[in-house]
């Protein structure tokens, strides 16, 4: 690589004048730019040492690759005389170039709380999609499955019971979480939702009732009247208690005496925020949520298949914003008021929408003849019919602007027709092709066949309005680099595990560069012992100063990153330590480096590590192992 030349082409792109600042990690420039709208993206996408872009929290960021991308970075500075500035500053600056957007603050924040409880989630509702399965007539035959085998009743009975649990004790998930997130401590938060959901409360379910009927019991707090209502299955409620716990709590830590804090803080922020809870907190989000269930159940039923239709178009732009974030906010309260709602529209549309984009990236796979695009859309195409979209919208169909639009007009068509045929979801579970077991089982072959409907009509658009317009922009000139011998004609090189952990997808890693395999393809390690050691004999590539990530170019020629952690290159060395240094010749095994992995837990980091083969293009195949756990040394990939 012509480190120069590819620093004065990133310039030109640019724009030398639209460069406000420039920073990197073990992968990718980190830039600040002015105007984003000044690109000449198409000159950057089409150059052949720029692995990829984007655009995030402010920075645009240009992959390179590891022992590179410090030379061209390197090289940037000089012709543009820019000061050498570190990632947090960049950051910094960043986050002062952006307009603070309260929407997707809000947004950042549903997420945070969600994303960690959606596991509980998934897992009920799977197992209330498998009750449904043994219990829905109609399914198998006129009688149920449990109907047909009555020895099965009790086991039934069992996946019930644990099905409903995560949705009837919703508040102390939400309690925990939020309160956590809120910056208090997220025992009292759970502490504080177990007071919500109080067997001696009117169960949340039956409040509406009990006020009609005069069966609801009141508390006389100095002369108010205080129902005795309960929580269950409910969101708004336990978000506000949780925000005002954390914040009493910090008020209290502030200025209470150390003597005092650690036994009064806590008592003080719980018994006043559980009186704000049942007397004014409670009631007002209580109304305000089942409004909000209430008006989108009636849009739902109202619009029908034509306002399904609008939503399906729009559902992958949205995710794009990241607003889709907010939505298991409110899935989780139409699953939770089943009864009442007959469950969610929002899943079977997100399934629709995901599987659509899926099919438009897998008709680019056979119809580009650029490697790297090829090699791209096979396994981001896969992971979009999984329910993972980010690859493929952000690494191939966004970037060709029109699988993405073709994307769209199948999720519409699709969303409309199961609109048309009421197909709701009765659980929470995968958006993709599988997404059948979390729907009502009466609408299970509807559900199928809107799916093939989504994928047919996206596949089929972007292949012949591709295959017209690929061939119109190709470069006859063009080369294919060439690739090493498929498996039948070459032994595989073999890669160790250069740690001890437990296996993690390469799709689920929360780093678009190395989830949409932009960087190559690899796997990923949750690290639970501390020490990397080298993955094979070869050479040091990669040995930065902030410690954080490793290259080695082994001695079969295979260019292998290890990076530890998302993001710890803010951490500029902290929690790292390193053995070895840059052209530093390594056997199989050698210790390369340790770090703290509380530390950078601690630090807010996430401390998964990525093994990547950089150069996957070489390649026939990278195969990883087939297995949930790994221990530093066993084989871990094979290069074919």
């Amino acid at each position: 690589m012509d480190h120069k030349q590819v620093a004065q082409d990133v310039i030109q792109a640019l724009g030398e004048d639209n460069i406000l600042a420039a920073a990197h990690c073990a992968t990718r420039l980190r830039l600040v730019l002015k105007d984003d709208k000044n690109i000449d993206q198409k000159a950057l996408d089409n150059h052949p040492d720029v692995k990829g872009t984007f655009n995030s929290n402010g920075q645009f960021q240009i992959i390179i690759g590891p022992g590179d991308v410090n030379k061209v970075h390197r090289e940037l500075t000089a012709i543009t005389g820019l000061q050498e500035a570190s990632t947090d500053e960049v950051k910094a600056m960043a986050n002062e170039q952006k307009k603070t957007n309260p929407i997707m603050a809000l947004i950042k924040v549903l997420s945070d709380i969600f994303v960690p409880i959606i596991p509980a989630l998934v897992a009920g509702g799977l197992l209330m999609a498998l009750n449904n399965i043994l219990t829905s007539p109609d399914l198998f035959g006129s009688q149920s499955v449990v109907e047909m085998y009555p020895a099965i009743e009790d086991v039934a009975s069992v996946i019930n019971l644990l099905a409903s649990a995560p949705f009837a004790f919703l508040p102390i998930l939400i309690g925990y979480s939020a309160t956590k997130r809120f910056g208090g401590n997220p025992y009292l938060g759970a502490a504080m939702a177990m007071a919500m959901v109080m067997p001696d409360l009117v169960n949340g379910y039956g409040v509406a009732e009990a006020i009609e009927d005069g069966s609801m019991n009141y508390w006389n707090v100095f002369g108010l009247q205080v129902a005795q209502a309960g929580y269950q299955g409910s969101v708004l409620p336990v978000l506000a208690v949780s925000w005002i716990l954390a914040n009493l709590e910090k008020f209290f830590h502030k200025r209470m005496a150390n003597a005092f804090d650690f036994t009064f803080t806590p008592m003080l922020s719980v018994i006043i925020t559980g009186f704000l809870t049942f007397i004014l907190v409670g009631p007002v989000m209580r109304s305000l949520s089942d409004g909000l269930t209430d008006g989108l159940v009636w849009l739902y039923e109202t619009t029908g298949g034509f306002g399904l239709g609008v939503f399906g178009i729009f559902y992958s732009p949205i995710v794009i914003t990241g607003l889709h974030q907010s939505f298991p906010a409110i899935e989780t309260v139409l699953l939770a008021n089943i009864e009442s709602t007959g469950g969610s529209f929002i899943f079977p549309v997100a399934s629709m929408a995901n599987v659509a984009q899926g099919a438009a990236c897998l008709a680019v796979f056979f119809i580009t003849k650029d490697k790297k695009q090829k090699s791209l859309s096979s396994s981001a195409s896969v992971s979009s019919l999984l329910g993972i979209t980010e690859p493929a919208i952000f690494g191939v169909n966004l970037k060709l602007k029109f699988p993405f639009i073709c994307g769209m007009i199948g999720a519409g068509i699709s969303s409309a027709f199961i609109g048309f045929f009421h197909v709701l979801a009765v659980a929470m579970g995968p958006a993709s092709v599988i997404g059948f077991i979390s729907i009502s089982a009466n609408s299970i072959p509807m559900f199928m066949v809107g799916i093939l409907i989504s994928m047919v009509i996206s596949f089929t658009l972007t292949y012949f309005y591709g295959k017209r317009k690929m061939a119109t922009d190709a470069n006859p000139d063009e080369t294919v680099k060439e690739t090493k011998q498929p498996a039948a004609e070459q032994d595989a090189e073999e890669i160790a595990a250069p740690l001890t952990g437990e296996i993690v997808p390469l799709q689920e890693v929360n780093d678009q560069v190395f989830s949409s395999e932009m960087m190559g393809k690899g796997i990923a390690i949750y690290p639970t012992v501390q020490q990397v050691v080298a993955p094979a004999d070869g050479v040091i590539t990669v040995a930065y100063d902030s410690k954080h990530a490793f290259g080695i170019h082994t001695n079969q020629g295979a260019d292998i990153l290890i990076h530890i952690g998302i993001d710890t290159v803010n951490l500029k060395g902290q929690h790292f330590e390193a053995e070895v240094t840059q052209d530093q010749q390594v056997k199989k095994g050698d210790v390369l480096g340790s770090f703290d992995l509380q530390g950078i837990i601690d630090a807010g980091y996430d401390p998964t590590v990525m093994v990547i083969v950089t150069n996957t293009a070489d390649y026939h195949d990278v195969i990883a192992v087939d297995q949930q756990k790994v221990t530093a040394g066993e084989n871990l990939l094979q290069l074919y």
